[in-house]
């Protein structure tokens, strides 16, 4: 069985290796140990900003990124926002993704959210995959900038 918690900082390297656990992000989580640290450190000081993982016998094996963000449009709805969803690459397919997203379901209605909303990489086809099986539409075309 799965357990979600609010992450602690005693958590961060276990869940950097999980964002280190592909292609992408082999390539892209280059930060220090200090860097990684002192990010989480900060995202504690943002109210509506959660890291959670999932613990199964002790060990993180799942985690994710949740925000609130509060807004006008859409009848000035209050959203969830999801990033940085990893399951442990050798226990993917046992149904720990579809649990994390309950939980983060779970959690954007406690926090009086009516939407919940998520991007993803283009190149991740299981993972677009997976998000439509749960009911997500790729209803928006996202973009991204770098800020040098």
């Amino acid at each position: 069985m799965i357990t979600f918690r609010e992450a602690t900082r005693e958590d961060v390297p276990a869940v950097v290796t999980m964002l280190r656990d592909d292609a992408l992000g082999a390539g892209r989580e280059t930060a220090s140990d200090a860097e990684y640290a002192a990010a989480f450190d900060r995202m504690q000081t943002e109210a509506a900003n959660h890291m959670i993982v999932g613990e199964r016998d002790g060990c993180i094996v799942a985690t994710y990124q949740i925000t609130f963000i509060s807004g006008l449009s859409l009848r000035a709805a209050r959203r969830a926002q999801i990033e940085s969803v990893r399951v442990a690459s050798d226990l993917r397919g046992q149904r720990i993704g579809a649990a994390l997203f309950a939980d983060a379901e779970a959690r954007a209605h406690a926090a009086g959210c009516s939407l919940i909303q998520l991007t993803t990489n283009a190149t991740r086809d299981r993972a677009r995959a997976f998000y439509e099986r749960l009911g997500f539409t790729a209803s928006h075309v996202g973009y991204k900038r770098d800020l040098d």
